[in-house]
């Protein structure tokens, strides 16, 4: 048992909606571990690291829009978070910013539910896209990246992924279909036009918003040409077993954490 008191947040902006502070305080609580988890707005990215020491945190999981800025904010980064230039997760060690990915292998493990998938198509081009994309392709699944313009496509591109902009897209069969964007976080909006979500519902199986506790417009979308659906509950449950086992260094096992995190949803 933890005879410190720990401090830990989630930074993002917005970050009023995140049930990651339900979740890690029910595993705190139930492990019996003095610390509190708590939510901070980032307004100016460029901060994170001076406002993460100020506050004095323990640990920190970074949200839209500030994974990139995580990333750059660390003195060291680890595991798939290097690969993609995206953090998560922040650990202090020693003084020292240490930044890793968890939302890889939270989606992954979340989107296994459906089974094997051999074609996906995520929308979007941020620091989760990255996140997913490199966990397919680590898996050798065949992925497409979907953004409205090509600047953001450029990283995809250099990494060797098929990447296409709305007005030169062609869509093709896909398992899976992923909005790793943020349309339907706080409006009612899609996140491609209509019409080119109709042509590739008409040809895929399943779809995945990384959204969570939400039936956004692109679920219900589509719900309505059969896809089974889910939101990111699931995502959101395993990427903070796996930051909450980063913060303790391995102590407790993942079935204890996912035990007390479950009761948040």
């Amino acid at each position: 048992m933890q005879t410190k008191f720990k401090l830990f947040a989630i930074f993002g902006d917005p970050v009023s909606h995140s049930i990651s502070p339900l979740m890690h305080n029910y595993a705190l609580k139930g492990l019996g571990i003095k610390g509190c988890y708590t939510r901070y707005r980032l307004t100016q990215p460029d901060n994170l690291k001076e406002k993460f020491l100020e506050l004095k945190l323990n640990g920190v999981n970074v949200t839209v829009p500030h994974k990139e800025a995580a990333y750059l904010a660390c003195d060291e980064v680890k595991g798939i978070a290097k690969e993609i230039k995206a953090v998560n997760t922040v650990i202090n060690k020693n003084g020292k910013l240490i930044g890793y990915n968890t939302d890889a292998p939270g989606f992954f493990k979340s989107a296994s539910s459906f089974g094997r998938v051999s074609n996906v198509l995520i929308l979007g081009a941020g620091g989760t896209t990255k996140a997913i994309a490199a966990i397919y392709k680590e898996n050798k699944i065949k992925t497409t990246i979907l953004n409205r313009s090509k600047t953001r496509l450029e990283f995809f591109k250099k990494q060797g992924y098929k990447t296409y902009t709305w007005d030169e897209f062609e869509p093709g069969f896909y398992d899976l279909v992923i909005n790793a964007t943020s349309a339907g976080l706080s409006d009612r909006k899609l996140p491609a036009p209509k019409k080119l979500l109709e042509s590739v519902f008409s040809r895929s199986r399943y779809a995945i918003d990384v959204i969570y506790n939400q039936d956004t417009p692109f679920l219900k979308m589509a719900a309505k040409y059969n896809l089974k659906t889910k939101d990111g509950s699931q995502m959101l449950l395993y990427q903070g077993v796996y930051a909450f086992d980063l913060f303790f260094n391995m102590e407790y096992s993942e079935k204890q954490i996912l035990h007390f995190m479950k009761k948040a949803f």
